[in-house]
């Protein structure tokens, strides 16, 4: 038998205040609330508790022994909630990696906070998002959302970002200031980093067959030192994002790409059912300085779309 803790409370405050209505008032509860509350007490535990007089109410023999371990039952309780509550725990964001936009956005959001505690952590994107979320270790993620998503989990679109050519600097397109996306129609990008079934890997597999670009992920994947080496000597090409923390190379270049703009869409992914507090704030941040996707300028994969798309005009 399991005892209602709500029923222990009212016990407690009756024997403290004798009377089911100074009892009632400080639960702030009804006064026939109180005294159903007993009576259930009463019923599990198979004994009276209270005998109630003009005087108030009174305890019984087995309502004295026990009244030290409710006492006992409702400190225990009480206890519990005010650590949960002056932890402060920080709030664990998955942003994929430390080079992406989401550190971006996450840092945005933490300089506009004051004393809001955040903890970075990385990961496999979406591919781990679902269950760590699920699992409430870690309570929001920035990934691409792609496929059908759990009813707990609940998608806000962040941010798009628009994707960048990076070549050598003895590309035929070094020397723009931006290049259409049109014109790599048949040229090779390498992607060493699209890690098969991954949500932006499928992004660069529709962006190639949207424009012609067949799409290297022919590796290893060494890093984004390599990487962009890889590109400043090896003569190749490749698509990075516009925040995209790379390091500093000598021989690369990095040009915008328009007419459309290819973009990239983050969303932030979070539980349903999580309460931290700061979740809510970080919630708002995002949607107050999220852009909705502009067909006439800008290239979203067709699955994107009804995420992203701006909201009807009221």
């Amino acid at each position: 038998m399991d005892l209602d803790l709500a029923a222990v409370r009212a016990f407690v405050a009756v024997t403290e205040d004798r009377y089911f209505s100074e009892a009632a008032a400080r639960l702030g509860i009804s006064q026939q609330a109180v005294s159903k509350r007993i009576a259930k007490l009463e019923s599990d535990l198979g004994m009276r508790l209270l005998s109630r007089s003009r005087t108030g109410a009174d305890l019984t023999e087995d309502g004295r022994a026990f009244l030290t371990h409710a006492r006992a039952l409702v400190g225990a309780a009480d206890q519990a909630l005010s650590l949960l509550r002056g932890r402060r725990r920080a709030l664990r964001v998955d942003v994929l990696d430390t080079r992406t936009a989401a550190i971006d956005l996450v840092q945005g959001f933490y300089e506009s906070v004051e004393e809001a505690k955040i903890e970075i952590i990385t990961s496999e994107g979406l591919r781990s998002a679902r269950d760590t979320l699920s699992r409430g270790s870690v309570d929001a993620a920035f990934c691409r959302v792609s496929g059908v998503m759990e009813e707990d989990l609940v998608c806000l679109s962040a941010y798009l970002e628009p994707v960048h050519l990076l070549v050598g600097r003895d590309h035929p397109f070094a020397g723009r200031r931006k290049v259409e996306t049109a014109q790599l129609s048949g040229s090779t990008v390498w992607m060493p980093g699209n890690a098969a079934g991954s949500e932006w890997a499928e992004y660069h597999c529709l962006l190639g067959e949207a424009f012609d670009i067949r799409i290297d992920t022919s590796g290893p994947n060494f890093g984004y030192e390599h990487f962009v080496a890889g590109v400043g000597t090896g003569g190749l090409v490749s698509l990075v994002g516009e925040r995209s923390r790379l390091p500093w190379h000598p021989d690369t270049v990095r040009i915008p790409l328009v007419d459309p703009v290819p973009v990239y869409p983050w969303s932030l992914l979070r539980h349903r059912q999580n309460r931290h507090p700061v979740l809510d704030l970080l919630a708002r941040h995002i949607k107050d300085g999220y852009r909705p996707f502009d067909p006439r300028r800008q290239w979203l994969p067709a699955p994107d779309h009804a995420l992203f798309a701006a909201p009807p005009s009221r």
